[in-house]
């Protein structure tokens, strides 16, 4: 009896950039493994994913295509019949097998710090400082104790000092007026202030879908 034509190889080698035995090294740009962006069958925007669930969709057939040349390439186990050691070259913008519902509204981004800071780049807006060199905090446009709501258009980035002096005043009892008027980030501008290492053609991609009013000139 002939023996059964074995699965690919799903245990993936190292992906640090040394050399698994026997084999090339994986390659990655370099510092840490990118992040893949994922999109759905139609080329709907979903969200990043890291480049283990991009294999898994490789290994399962499920990637129906992909944008940009490869940026990862892994190596897995040995085929015990062939003697060949299984490669995925992994594409940085990947679109998967499977119902896309092409009308569904895109979801809102979580309301976190992290986000806020980067929205703001990471500015006071009130008095500009730089919040690399100074701990910022999330000030309520309108204050909650005059009704502010926690959400994405009455919320700014403040240091320290501004917000303490503004207190439970609006800017305008306070005398601050705001350096940028805050705004709902789109998802994709979320995605674009949530990932510090985007490759070339996944800039690229998020940019040609970005609302007309934050898109770059040039």
């Amino acid at each position: 009896m002939e023996p059964a034509t074995p699965l690919p190889a799903l245990a993936l080698a190292r992906v640090d950039g040394a050399p698994a035995r026997g084999s090339a090294p994986s390659r990655f740009p370099a510092g840490p493994p990118p992040r893949l962006l994922a999109l759905d069958a139609h080329g709907r925007i979903l969200n990043w994913m890291s480049w283990q669930d991009a294999a898994c969709l490789y290994a399962r057939d499920a990637v129906a295509w992909t944008l940009g040349e490869p940026c990862l390439v892994l190596h897995g186990g040995v085929n015990r019949w062939t003697g060949r050691r299984s490669v995925l070259e992994i594409a940085p913008i990947i679109a998967a097998r499977g119902h896309a519902r092409s009308r569904i509204p895109d979801p809102t981004p979580p309301l976190t710090n992290a986000a806020l800071f980067a929205r703001d780049q990471w500015l006071c807006l009130y008095c500009g400082a730089d919040g690399r060199r100074t701990a910022l905090t999330r000030d309520h446009v309108v204050p909650t104790s005059k009704g502010g709501r926690d959400v994405w258009e009455n919320v700014v980035a403040a240091c320290i000092h501004c917000n303490s002096k503004k207190g439970g005043r609006t800017p305008q009892q306070a005398g601050m007026p705001l350096l940028a008027v805050p705004f709902r980030p789109s998802w994709v501008e979320h995605l674009i202030l949530s990932n510090r290492h985007i490759l070339a053609d996944q800039m690229a991609f998020l940019k040609a879908h970005l609302p007309k009013r934050q898109r770059p000139s040039g």
